[in-house]
Protein backbone atom coordinates (compact mmCIF):
# COMPACT_ATOMS: atom_id res chain seq x y z
CA UNK A 1 0.00 0.00 0.00
CA UNK A 2 1.70 3.23 -1.11
CA UNK A 3 -0.04 5.28 1.61
CA UNK A 4 -0.62 4.11 5.18
CA UNK A 5 -4.33 3.56 5.76
CA UNK A 6 -5.66 2.80 9.24
CA UNK A 7 -2.14 1.90 10.30
CA UNK A 8 -1.67 -0.67 7.50
CA UNK A 9 0.98 -0.53 4.78
CA UNK A 10 0.71 -4.10 3.50
CA UNK A 11 -2.55 -5.90 2.69
CA UNK A 12 -2.54 -9.69 2.91
CA UNK A 13 -5.14 -12.27 1.98
CA UNK A 14 -6.06 -15.35 -0.01
CA UNK A 15 -8.12 -15.93 -3.16
CA UNK A 16 -9.93 -19.12 -4.10
CA UNK A 17 -11.79 -20.30 -7.19
CA UNK A 18 -15.02 -22.25 -6.77
CA UNK A 19 -17.82 -23.42 -9.04
CA UNK A 20 -19.42 -19.95 -9.03
CA UNK A 21 -16.17 -18.02 -9.53
CA UNK A 22 -13.33 -16.36 -7.64
CA UNK A 23 -13.63 -15.27 -4.01
CA UNK A 24 -11.45 -13.56 -1.40
CA UNK A 25 -10.56 -14.36 2.22
CA UNK A 26 -8.61 -11.47 3.70
CA UNK A 27 -9.38 -10.79 7.37
CA UNK A 28 -7.06 -8.25 8.93
CA UNK A 29 -4.04 -9.64 10.71
CA UNK A 30 -5.18 -8.65 14.20
CA UNK A 31 -8.46 -10.60 13.92
CA UNK A 32 -8.85 -13.76 15.97
CA UNK A 33 -9.91 -17.05 14.40
CA UNK A 34 -13.46 -16.59 15.65
CA UNK A 35 -13.62 -13.07 14.17
CA UNK A 36 -12.47 -14.55 10.84
CA UNK A 37 -15.38 -17.01 10.60
CA UNK A 38 -17.74 -14.64 8.73
CA UNK A 39 -14.89 -13.72 6.37
CA UNK A 40 -14.51 -17.39 5.43
CA UNK A 41 -18.27 -17.79 5.12
CA UNK A 42 -18.24 -14.85 2.72
CA UNK A 43 -15.51 -16.45 0.60
CA UNK A 44 -17.37 -19.75 0.47
CA UNK A 45 -20.60 -17.95 -0.40
CA UNK A 46 -19.01 -16.12 -3.36
CA UNK A 47 -17.08 -19.16 -4.56
CA UNK A 48 -19.98 -21.61 -4.36
CA UNK A 49 -23.19 -19.64 -4.99
CA UNK A 50 -24.28 -17.36 -7.83
CA UNK A 51 -24.78 -13.78 -6.74
CA UNK A 52 -28.32 -12.35 -6.66
CA UNK A 53 -29.78 -10.87 -9.80
CA UNK A 54 -28.72 -7.21 -10.09
CA UNK A 55 -31.24 -4.39 -10.28
CA UNK A 56 -28.51 -2.02 -11.51
CA UNK A 57 -25.34 -2.69 -13.51
CA UNK A 58 -23.18 0.28 -12.49
CA UNK A 59 -22.56 1.56 -8.99
CA UNK A 60 -21.82 5.15 -7.98
CA UNK A 61 -18.77 5.19 -5.68
CA UNK A 62 -16.83 7.59 -3.51
CA UNK A 63 -13.11 8.15 -3.56
CA UNK A 64 -11.31 7.46 -0.28
CA UNK A 65 -8.93 10.06 1.15
CA UNK A 66 -6.51 8.72 3.79
CA UNK A 67 -5.11 10.93 6.55
CA UNK A 68 -2.78 12.77 4.17
CA UNK A 69 -1.85 16.43 3.84
CA UNK A 70 -4.32 18.80 2.14
CA UNK A 71 -2.47 19.00 -1.19
CA UNK A 72 -2.30 15.21 -1.44
CA UNK A 73 -5.98 14.95 -0.49
CA UNK A 74 -6.95 17.35 -3.26
CA UNK A 75 -4.93 15.38 -5.82
CA UNK A 76 -6.69 12.15 -4.84
CA UNK A 77 -10.11 13.73 -5.29
CA UNK A 78 -9.33 15.35 -8.63
CA UNK A 79 -7.78 12.18 -10.04
CA UNK A 80 -10.70 9.99 -8.98
CA UNK A 81 -13.44 11.54 -11.08
CA UNK A 82 -15.87 10.78 -8.24
CA UNK A 83 -18.60 13.16 -7.10
CA UNK A 84 -18.36 11.90 -3.50
CA UNK A 85 -15.31 11.76 -1.23
CA UNK A 86 -14.87 9.95 2.08
CA UNK A 87 -12.18 11.55 4.23
CA UNK A 88 -10.35 9.77 7.02
CA UNK A 89 -10.33 11.79 10.26
CA UNK A 90 -9.39 11.18 13.91
CA UNK A 91 -6.10 9.58 12.88
CA UNK A 92 -3.88 8.84 15.91
CA UNK A 93 -1.13 11.44 16.16
CA UNK A 94 -3.07 14.06 14.22
CA UNK A 95 -5.24 16.94 15.39
CA UNK A 96 -8.67 18.29 14.58
CA UNK A 97 -6.92 21.14 12.79
CA UNK A 98 -5.30 18.57 10.48
CA UNK A 99 -8.73 17.10 9.78
CA UNK A 100 -10.28 20.49 9.12
CA UNK A 101 -7.64 21.54 6.58
CA UNK A 102 -7.90 18.15 4.84
CA UNK A 103 -11.69 18.42 4.58
CA UNK A 104 -11.46 22.01 3.34
CA UNK A 105 -9.06 20.88 0.60
CA UNK A 106 -11.39 18.05 -0.38
CA UNK A 107 -14.38 20.39 -0.60
CA UNK A 108 -12.38 22.78 -2.77
CA UNK A 109 -11.31 19.91 -5.05
CA UNK A 110 -14.71 18.25 -5.39
CA UNK A 111 -16.69 21.45 -5.85
CA UNK A 112 -19.89 22.73 -4.29
CA UNK A 113 -22.05 20.07 -5.96
CA UNK A 114 -20.01 17.15 -4.62
CA UNK A 115 -20.65 15.19 -1.43
CA UNK A 116 -18.14 15.01 1.42
CA UNK A 117 -18.38 12.41 4.18
CA UNK A 118 -15.90 11.68 6.97
CA UNK A 119 -14.94 8.49 8.79
CA UNK A 120 -13.57 8.57 12.34
CA UNK A 121 -13.41 4.78 12.89
CA UNK A 122 -14.72 5.23 16.42
CA UNK A 123 -11.87 7.54 17.36
CA UNK A 124 -13.78 10.13 19.43
CA UNK A 125 -15.58 10.17 22.77
CA UNK A 126 -19.02 11.77 22.73
CA UNK A 127 -18.05 15.35 23.61
CA UNK A 128 -15.06 15.31 21.25
CA UNK A 129 -17.25 13.90 18.48
CA UNK A 130 -19.87 16.61 18.87
CA UNK A 131 -17.27 19.39 18.70
CA UNK A 132 -15.36 17.78 15.84
CA UNK A 133 -18.47 17.15 13.76
CA UNK A 134 -19.49 20.80 14.10
CA UNK A 135 -16.06 21.97 12.96
CA UNK A 136 -15.86 19.49 10.08
CA UNK A 137 -19.40 20.26 8.93
CA UNK A 138 -18.40 23.92 8.61
CA UNK A 139 -15.16 23.00 6.85
CA UNK A 140 -17.04 20.85 4.34
CA UNK A 141 -19.77 23.39 3.75
CA UNK A 142 -22.11 20.61 4.83
CA UNK A 143 -21.24 16.95 5.45
CA UNK A 144 -23.22 14.15 3.82
CA UNK A 145 -22.70 12.06 6.97
CA UNK A 146 -20.18 11.07 9.65
CA UNK A 147 -19.19 7.42 9.80
CA UNK A 148 -18.65 5.77 13.19
CA UNK A 149 -17.73 8.87 15.20
CA UNK A 150 -17.54 6.88 18.47
CA UNK A 151 -16.81 3.26 19.24
CA UNK A 152 -19.82 1.97 21.21
CA UNK A 153 -23.42 1.85 20.06
CA UNK A 154 -24.44 3.77 23.18
CA UNK A 155 -21.99 6.57 22.39
CA UNK A 156 -23.09 6.56 18.77
CA UNK A 157 -26.68 7.11 19.91
CA UNK A 158 -25.59 9.91 22.25
CA UNK A 159 -23.70 11.69 19.45
CA UNK A 160 -26.64 11.33 17.09
CA UNK A 161 -28.94 13.04 19.61
CA UNK A 162 -26.62 16.08 19.78
CA UNK A 163 -25.74 16.75 16.13
CA UNK A 164 -27.65 17.53 12.95
CA UNK A 165 -25.29 15.64 10.62
CA UNK A 166 -26.49 12.08 9.80
CA UNK A 167 -24.60 9.27 11.52
CA UNK A 168 -23.47 6.09 9.74
CA UNK A 169 -22.64 2.90 11.63
CA UNK A 170 -19.81 0.66 10.43
CA UNK A 171 -17.91 -1.11 13.22
CA UNK A 172 -21.06 -1.04 15.36
CA UNK A 173 -22.58 -3.39 12.78
CA UNK A 174 -19.75 -5.50 11.40
CA UNK A 175 -17.87 -6.09 14.67
CA UNK A 176 -20.88 -6.32 16.97
CA UNK A 177 -22.40 -9.43 18.53
CA UNK A 178 -25.79 -7.90 17.75
CA UNK A 179 -25.64 -5.70 14.65
CA UNK A 180 -29.28 -4.71 15.11
CA UNK A 181 -28.70 -2.76 18.35
CA UNK A 182 -27.97 0.32 16.22
CA UNK A 183 -31.64 0.28 15.26
CA UNK A 184 -32.91 -0.58 18.74
CA UNK A 185 -30.97 2.34 20.24
CA UNK A 186 -31.65 4.70 17.30
CA UNK A 187 -27.90 5.10 16.95
CA UNK A 188 -27.59 5.52 13.19
CA UNK A 189 -29.23 6.98 10.12
CA UNK A 190 -27.20 4.90 7.64
CA UNK A 191 -25.80 1.36 7.72
CA UNK A 192 -22.36 0.68 6.25
CA UNK A 193 -22.16 -2.96 5.16
CA UNK A 194 -19.01 -4.85 4.16
CA UNK A 195 -19.39 -8.22 2.51
CA UNK A 196 -16.47 -10.11 4.05
CA UNK A 197 -16.93 -9.19 7.74
CA UNK A 198 -20.66 -9.87 7.55
CA UNK A 199 -20.60 -13.32 5.99
CA UNK A 200 -21.18 -12.77 2.30
CA UNK A 201 -23.44 -11.12 -0.25
CA UNK A 202 -26.54 -13.11 0.67
CA UNK A 203 -26.05 -12.60 4.41
CA UNK A 204 -25.65 -8.84 3.85
CA UNK A 205 -28.89 -8.66 1.89
CA UNK A 206 -30.68 -10.26 4.83
CA UNK A 207 -29.02 -7.86 7.29
CA UNK A 208 -29.93 -4.86 5.14
CA UNK A 209 -33.57 -5.92 5.03
CA UNK A 210 -33.72 -6.43 8.80
CA UNK A 211 -31.95 -3.15 9.59
CA UNK A 212 -34.33 -1.12 7.47
CA UNK A 213 -31.79 1.70 7.08
CA UNK A 214 -30.31 3.22 3.92
CA UNK A 215 -27.19 1.20 3.06
CA UNK A 216 -23.72 2.17 1.88
CA UNK A 217 -21.70 -0.83 0.72
CA UNK A 218 -18.03 -0.39 1.57
CA UNK A 219 -14.71 -2.15 1.04
CA UNK A 220 -12.52 -3.87 3.60
CA UNK A 221 -9.52 -2.80 1.47
CA UNK A 222 -10.15 -5.82 -0.74
CA UNK A 223 -8.52 -6.77 -4.00
CA UNK A 224 -10.70 -6.52 -7.09
CA UNK A 225 -11.97 -10.01 -6.29
CA UNK A 226 -13.44 -8.84 -3.00
CA UNK A 227 -14.64 -5.57 -4.50
CA UNK A 228 -16.62 -7.47 -7.12
CA UNK A 229 -18.61 -9.08 -4.30
CA UNK A 230 -19.28 -5.67 -2.79
CA UNK A 231 -20.49 -4.40 -6.15
CA UNK A 232 -22.77 -7.45 -6.44
CA UNK A 233 -24.32 -6.59 -3.07
CA UNK A 234 -24.79 -2.94 -4.06
CA UNK A 235 -26.32 -4.05 -7.35
CA UNK A 236 -28.88 -6.27 -5.61
CA UNK A 237 -30.14 -3.80 -2.99
CA UNK A 238 -33.66 -2.52 -3.72
CA UNK A 239 -32.58 1.07 -3.02
CA UNK A 240 -29.13 2.63 -3.10
CA UNK A 241 -29.41 6.33 -2.22
CA UNK A 242 -25.72 6.95 -1.47
CA UNK A 243 -22.47 6.36 -3.35
CA UNK A 244 -20.64 3.26 -2.13
CA UNK A 245 -17.14 2.97 -0.70
CA UNK A 246 -15.82 0.48 -3.23
CA UNK A 247 -13.25 2.53 -5.18
CA UNK A 248 -10.36 1.36 -3.01
CA UNK A 249 -7.97 -0.26 -5.47
CA UNK A 250 -6.28 3.16 -5.41
CA UNK A 251 -5.08 2.21 -1.91
CA UNK A 252 -3.16 -0.78 -3.34
CA UNK A 253 -0.02 -0.73 -5.45
CA UNK A 254 -0.99 -3.95 -7.26
CA UNK A 255 -3.87 -6.39 -7.68
CA UNK A 256 -4.57 -10.02 -8.62
CA UNK A 257 -6.47 -9.22 -11.82
CA UNK A 258 -5.21 -7.86 -15.12
CA UNK A 259 -7.50 -4.82 -15.03
CA UNK A 260 -8.19 -3.72 -11.45
CA UNK A 261 -11.67 -2.39 -10.75
CA UNK A 262 -11.52 1.39 -10.84
CA UNK A 263 -14.19 4.07 -11.19
CA UNK A 264 -14.87 5.79 -14.49
CA UNK A 265 -16.73 9.06 -14.04
CA UNK A 266 -17.52 7.97 -10.50
CA UNK A 267 -19.10 4.66 -11.50
CA UNK A 268 -17.95 1.01 -11.28
CA UNK A 269 -19.27 -2.00 -13.25
CA UNK A 270 -21.01 -5.01 -11.73
CA UNK A 271 -19.79 -8.52 -12.53
CA UNK A 272 -17.37 -11.31 -11.73
CA UNK A 273 -13.62 -10.85 -12.17
CA UNK A 274 -10.96 -13.47 -12.89
CA UNK A 275 -7.57 -13.81 -11.25
CA UNK A 276 -4.78 -13.29 -13.76
CA UNK A 277 -1.75 -15.58 -13.46
CA UNK A 278 0.75 -12.84 -14.31
CA UNK A 279 -0.79 -10.31 -11.96
CA UNK A 280 -1.01 -12.87 -9.17
CA UNK A 281 2.64 -13.86 -9.60
CA UNK A 282 3.73 -10.29 -8.92
CA UNK A 283 2.00 -10.22 -5.53
CA UNK A 284 2.25 -13.88 -4.52
CA UNK A 285 3.20 -14.44 -0.89
CA UNK A 286 6.58 -15.78 0.11
CA UNK A 287 6.76 -19.24 1.63
CA UNK A 288 6.67 -18.01 5.24
CA UNK A 289 3.63 -15.79 4.66
CA UNK A 290 1.89 -18.55 2.74
CA UNK A 291 2.46 -21.03 5.56
CA UNK A 292 1.11 -18.54 8.11
CA UNK A 293 -2.05 -18.00 6.09
CA UNK A 294 -2.57 -21.70 5.43
CA UNK A 295 -2.37 -22.28 9.20
CA UNK A 296 -4.76 -19.40 9.81
CA UNK A 297 -7.21 -20.79 7.28
CA UNK A 298 -7.08 -24.21 8.93
CA UNK A 299 -7.85 -22.68 12.33
CA UNK A 300 -10.89 -20.89 10.94
CA UNK A 301 -12.07 -23.94 9.01
CA UNK A 302 -11.96 -25.93 12.24
CA UNK A 303 -14.43 -23.50 13.79
CA UNK A 304 -16.85 -24.09 10.90
CA UNK A 305 -16.92 -27.87 11.36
Amino acid sequence: MPTRFRGVTRREGMVVEGPAGWAEFSPFLDYSASECVPWLKAALDSAQRPWPEPVRHRIAVNCTVPAVDPAHAARIVRASGCATAKVKVAEPGQTLADDVTRVEAVRDAIGSAGHVRVDANGGWDVDTAVAAISALDRAAGGLEYVEQPSASVEDLAAVRMRVDVPIAADESIRRAEDPFRVVALEAADIAVLKVQPLGGVHACLDIAERLGLPVVVSSAVDSSVGLAAGLALAAALPDLPHACGLATTSLLSADVVADPLRPVNGMMPVGRVVVDDNAFAKVAADAQTDARWQARLADVQELLR
